[in-house]
C-alpha cells in the first residue's frame, strides 16, 4: 500500500533514469497524472499513457526522454511532504538551478509548473523540483 503517491512517483522516475529504462509504470491517481502532464508539457517526458480499464487495474506508463544516452531528468527532488507542507507565494518563487529547472506546484487552479504559476500570479504548495 502506498501512502504518498507523489513520492513513489519520484522514486520510480529516479530509479528508471539511473537504470536507463525506456518506460516507468506506476499506479494511476489524478494527482500523479497531473504531475506527469506538467512534466510532459515541459519536455521531461516524451509520452504519458494510461493502461487498464478498472479502477484497481489502472496504471500510468511514463516514457522517459533521453538525448544521446543522457536522461532529460538529471535530478528530481520531493519538496513538500505529507508531514511538512511547503507553501510559496508568487513573490517568493526561487529559480530552480538558476532557471534551468522547474518546480511543480499544486495551486487553486490545479497542478502547474512555477513558470505557469508566475504568469497566472498564483502561489501554492511546492510538490517537487526537477532539472
Amino acid at each position: 500500500m502506498i501512502n504518498d503517491h507523489v513520492s513513489d512517483m519520484v522514486t520510480r522516475i529516479k530509479n528508471g533514469c539511473a537504470m536507463h529504462k525506456k518506460t516507468v509504470s506506476m499506479p494511476y491517481t489524478k494527482v500523479v497524472a497531473s504531475v506527469a502532464k506538467v512534466m510532459l508539457d515541459e519536455k521531461y517526458l516524451s509520452k504519458v499513457e494510461v493502461t487498464g480499464e478498472n479502477v484497481t487495474d489502472k496504471a500510468l506508463v511514463l516514457t522517459l526522454s533521453y538525448k544521446a544516452d543522457t536522461a532529460a531528468i538529471s535530478a528530481i527532488k520531493r519538496i513538500s511532504k505529507p508531514g511538512v507542507r511547503i507553501y510559496r507565494q508568487v513573490d517568493n518563487f526561487k529559480p530552480v538551478l538558476s532557471g534551468l529547472g522547474i518546480a511543480i506546484l499544486s495551486t487553486s487552479k490545479g497542478i502547474m509548473s512555477d513558470r505557469q504559476a508566475k504568469i497566472g500570479k498564483i502561489g501554492g504548495e511546492v510538490l517537487l523540483e526537477l532539472w
